[in-house]
């Protein structure tokens, strides 16, 4: 999809290759697959890199950057890579800062002071400083994957900026390397060194030769990051870049976009943590009227004003995990809201303040329009959706995207309503809209047309790239005000400032980096931003035609640019069948790089590396699909290796704003890799596990045998695991007779046709894993469910077995699963059709009817199961709430600590878990803040998995069960509770267990 290499770089490659790995401690990734993963951000470009390193100390960065120079290579300093303008992609050797440069060199919290290496985290840094009582303010959306290092390459501002200013309001020191190799220290004017001062004394020449130029041309609104800090010497900013008027050269290299110099540290400048923090919430019934109160609001001293518009609302509104959310800030159906934060140390002043928004609203004729947020949860959760704002908007499915080019333009305060009038018109004229979001309170508004970059997106994108250009100068704004200039804005760089100063740019340029070593095509000589070669999504972008093995129409659509109306699906001209398009979703914006709450990305979490992060997966097999591969595709090694750690947690299913559902992806690529590579012992011992369990659990001694042996001989225990690929150091479930099957018969079960005739009647489908191995959770299950008066049906107890075809799916086999789950659906059909409930015990299980079931061509039936299946926890809770299920409990007498199964987390059905143990008197069960426990069905048995396996589980899950002291340990998933028992030594049980330990017994009994 780029242009080819130069010929000389290409020669070079091979030797830069070998002496990084013979002369470096750090990770050299030079395939194509590797590469491709670096090759983008989370703009719309595209371009491959000589090679992507990995260094584990700064000596290694030296030595890259000797390397480097010496062969002729361009370097590329990159974070979380999720610049939103293509700042981090580019023909160079891509150098990784956020693996193991991260960390925290030095605090003084007295003088509120810390130096950072460049790769650590946003989010990171600030859970340091927390205890300390302080925080980085500059509060980027992405701030749960941004790097440092690369915030202050661009220059970040975040949501709030109007109380803490951008970046280079924010650091007080750069220690970084120069093209040629010297070790500098930019910082105030008084502290520097003489090679530092002649670099100042240069700069200061340059902003004098242009002064006239500065002061005609340079936009004087606070978010301006465009080209190189000259006015260091010549301030314009309307908030001056430092506290008391004097000069900071480390300023210079903020928003350099890593083309001047290589970050060593950064000496960064602390706030306090605001003591306390209230929320007005504005209702506008037209966006006119909210752009036009922003510069009224600004007066009252919020600490931030953002904005959400109505096809945001309507969007967040249509994510699962953010409608209960955003409902909860809305009066009827604006279109906007403005988000007022006002934060400080004394409560019943900002109490005050949120009350002269409610009387200052009602002055501009808009009584009644503000929701009040005093408590900081709801705040928080309210924050997370605006932070998602970017990424809810990508989630709209066919080719045409929202795309970033415009979208973060500054116009003064007072201009603002009239500009977005305006650039509404733009859009309208050339055929589609925009979704505006983001900063009010500075008059940056985050806009992106809808474009369809693989047909007329390009012509699109430079007609009203210029008539945006020309509102910005009709109301003295700045073109680039927030996310930097990168391959989409550079070109505007000579039409903002003037040749004269982009000239004196180039020679800033040319003194710092002669030789253009770093990021090259950035600032000084960008190419064009609609430069087709440059485009990840180019007019002559194909696909590899296939046939999937699920259903993925319904991302084969087109979208209407205006409307955002979809076509029916299969309607979109994708000859994958929607698979691709589905792949597509992913642009890269990096949330799946997070460590905080939620589920995603586990195996990211462990290991840190891109190839096995959600973006780096999505991106292999976007290459592969579209050829960029080479010989390889969807059945090759590198998509193999990719998905090698993924652990099907369906964690970025919900968690990812674009809603990227690897773990159905895998089941692709599963499928055609064992199409064109076989099946091993192991697969079909796995997958054939449902047809086989009742031989095996009618002679459990004999089955039990390889397992009793390997305890008691270590060199069976290593034999197994050669000839069988299963962990030596993993235990394995053991059989036992007394399954559901062997002991129905004393359940006190309903036949069909009594549960078919009863007023209260329930259907619990029992799986596999609680069928053979933990019968009790069944038994139990019907207990709790019996003594709350329901007549209870287990289907499938003669005959072949139920299954929803998962361990198929997860090994390959995807005939075999369709078979298995549509005799499960035409078993279960006759229940839904009747409206009875359909409980199930294991979460993957269950949570599978209204998932995979979908979308094997299995029919209306399935659809119709799928409405009626329900965990069994969303099934007591939707009935107690109804006072249909209301059993007497006995009191709590322990601390119950909850662990999430992933499915459940990622199908949003964690609440009712807790609901429902909080119907024993005197319980406040607790959620376990953990990722995946690492078990991931057969993953955590298996050899070459096992260590991550446990990896996972350390992260949080282990160490939070070792200290619950007595606690009741909950988990629903049987995969959960086997590692919580392998490595805590500790028994989980299942909620069914817990209920059933609580029932109070009945009179006389």
């Amino acid at each position: 999809m780029n242009a080819p290499l130069p010929r000389g770089v290409l020669a070079d490659r091979d030797e830069l290759a070998r002496r990084l790995a013979q002369e470096t401690e750090g990770e050299v990734l030079f395939d194509v697959a590797s590469c491709g993963r670096y090759a983008t951000d989370a703009s719309i470009y595209q371009a491959m890199p000589i090679g992507v390193f990995v260094p584990r100390t700064p000596h290694d960065v030296a030595v890259a950057l000797q390397l480097a120079r010496e062969l002729g290579a361009p370097l590329l300093p990159r974070g979380g890579g999720t610049s939103q303008c293509g700042q981090t992609t580019g023909t160079a050797l891509v150098v990784d800062f956020s693996k193991h440069l991260r960390r925290v060199l030095a605090l003084d919290a007295e003088a509120r002071r810390a130096e950072v290496e460049p790769g650590i985290v946003l989010d990171h840094l600030n859970a340091q400083l927390k205890r300390h009582g302080l925080w980085y303010p500059v509060d980027v959306s992405t701030s749960a994957q941004a790097t440092l290092g690369g915030m202050a390459g661009n220059n970040s501002c975040g949501s709030r900026s109007i109380a803490y200013g951008n970046m280079v309001h924010n650091v007080e020191r750069i220690a970084a390397w120069m093209a040629d190799g010297r070790a500098l220290d930019f910082g105030p004017l008084a502290t520097l060194g003489a090679a530092e001062r002649e670099i100042a004394e240069f700069v200061r020449g340059l902003a004098e030769a242009v002064a006239p130029e500065i002061d005609a041309n340079w936009p004087t609104v606070m978010r301006r990051v465009a080209g190189y800090n000259l006015d260091i010497f010549r301030p314009r900013s309307e908030r001056p870049y430092t506290a008391d008027g004097g000069v900071n050269l480390a300023h210079l290299l903020v928003g350099a976009e890593g083309t001047l110099a290589l970050t060593r540290s950064l000496t960064l400048r602390l706030a306090p943590l605001p003591a306390h923090k209230v929320l007005g919430v504005v209702n506008f019934a037209r966006f006119h009227t909210a752009m036009d109160s922003a510069q009224h609001i600004v007066k009252l001293g919020p600490s931030a004003v953002e904005l959400v518009d109505r096809t945001m609302i309507e969007l967040a509104r249509a994510n699962p995990a953010f409608r209960p959310v955003i409902e909860t800030a809305l009066i009827g159906a604006p279109d906007a809201i403005l988000l007022v934060e006002f934060g400080g140390d004394d409560r019943a002043a900002l109490l005050k303040q949120l009350a002269a928004l409610v009387e200052l609203m009602a002055d501009l004729g808009l009584p009644g329009s503000v929701v009040e947020m005093p408590q900081e949860a709801a705040q928080k959760a309210l924050w997370e959706v605006r932070k998602a704002g970017l990424n809810i908007m990508m989630s709209l499915k066919g080719d045409g995207k929202p795309v970033s080019f415009i979208e973060d333009c500054a116009v003064p305060l007072e201009h603002l309503a009239e500009y977005t009038d305006a650039l509404t018109a733009v859009f309208a004229k050339h055929g589609t809209r925009g979704t505006w979001y983001a900063h009010a309170s500075v008059g940056t508004l985050h806009v992106r047309p809808i474009l369809d970059m693989r047909r007329d997106g390009a012509v699109k994108m430079r007609a009203i790239a210029e008539e945006a250009a020309a509102l910005v100068r009709r109301y003295r704004g700045a073109y680039s005000g927030e996310h930097g200039d990168g391959l989409c804005r550079g070109e505007w760089i000579r039409w903002q400032f003037g040749p004269r100063i982009d000239d004196a740019f180039r020679a800033l340029k040319q003194r710092l980096d002669p030789g253009n070593l770093f990021n090259p095509g950035k600032i000084v000589d960008p190419p064009k931003m609609d430069d087709a070669r440059l485009f990840r999504f180019p007019p002559v972008y194909r696909t590899i035609p296939l046939t999937p093995v699920l259903d993925w129409s319904a991302w084969n659509v087109r979208n209407d640019a205006v409307t955002e109306a979809t076509t029916a699906p299969g309607t979109g001209g994708d000859d994958t069948g929607g698979l691709a398009k589905a792949v597509e979703m992913c642009n890269n914006n990096g949330h799946c790089r997070k460590f905080d709450a939620g589920t995603m990305c586990p195996s990211y979490r462990v290991t840190r590396d891109e190839q096995h992060v959600t973006r780096g997966r999505a991106n292999t097999l976007r290459l592969a699909l579209s050829g960029q591969l080479g010989d390889e595709a969807l059945d090759g090694a590198a998509v193999r290796a990719a998905l090698d750690l993924c652990v099907s947690c369906k964690g970025c299913k919900r968690d990812c704003p674009t809603g990227v559902d690897m773990a159905r992806l895998k089941v692709e690529a599963t499928a055609a890799y064992k199409r064109r590579h076989g099946h091993t012992l192991r697969d079909r011992l796995i997958a054939h596990l449902p047809r086989y369990a009742r031989f095996a659990s009618a002679l459990p001694w004999l089955f039990n045998l390889p397992e009793s042996a390997k305890q008691r001989v270590p060199l069976l225990a290593r034999w197994s695991e050669r000839a069988l690929g299963f962990a030596a150091a993993r235990s394995l479930p053991r059989w036992r007779r007394d399954t559901v099957r062997h002991e129905a018969a004393g359940y006190g079960l309903a036949s069909a046709a009594q549960a078919l005739a009863a007023d209260k009647s329930v259907l619990l489908w029992v799986d596999t894993f609680n069928g053979h191995f933990e019968s009790e959770n069944a038994r139990d299950a019907v207990r709790v469910l019996r003594a709350a008066g329901y007549a209870v049906h287990v289907p499938g107890l003669r005959g072949e077995p139920l299954c929803c075809g998962r361990t198929y799916l997860a090994t390959g086999m995807p005939e075999r699963a369709k078979a298995s789950a549509g005799a499960l659906v035409a078993a279960l059909a006759p229940f839904a059709a009747r409206g009875i409930a359909i409980v199930g015990l294991e979460p993957s299980c269950l949570l599978s009817l209204r998932d995979e079931a979908l979308v094997m061509g299995l029919g209306d039936a399935a659809a119709a199961v799928a409405a009626q299946a329900l965990t069994f926890e969303e099934f007591l809770a939707r009935e107690a709430r109804a006072g249909r299920f209301a059993p007497e409990f006995e009191a709590a007498s322990r601390p119950i600590k909850v662990h999430g199964h992933c499915h459940q987390k990622a199908f949003g059905a964690m609440a009712p878990v807790l609901e429902v143990l909080g119907l024993i008197p005197g319980a406040s069960p607790e959620l376990i803040e953990s990722s995946c426990c690492g078990m991931a069905g057969s993953f955590g048995y298996e050899a070459e998995h096992h260590a991550v396996s446990m990896q996972m589980a350390e992260l949080s899950l282990l160490p939070a069960v070792r200290a619950a002291g007595d606690a009741w340990i909950v988990a629903d998933g049987a995969s959960c509770r086997h590692q919580i028992a392998d490595g805590a030594r500790r028994e989980a049980l299942h909620v069914a267990r817990v209920l059933a330990a609580h029932l109070a017994p009945k009179p006389g009994v």
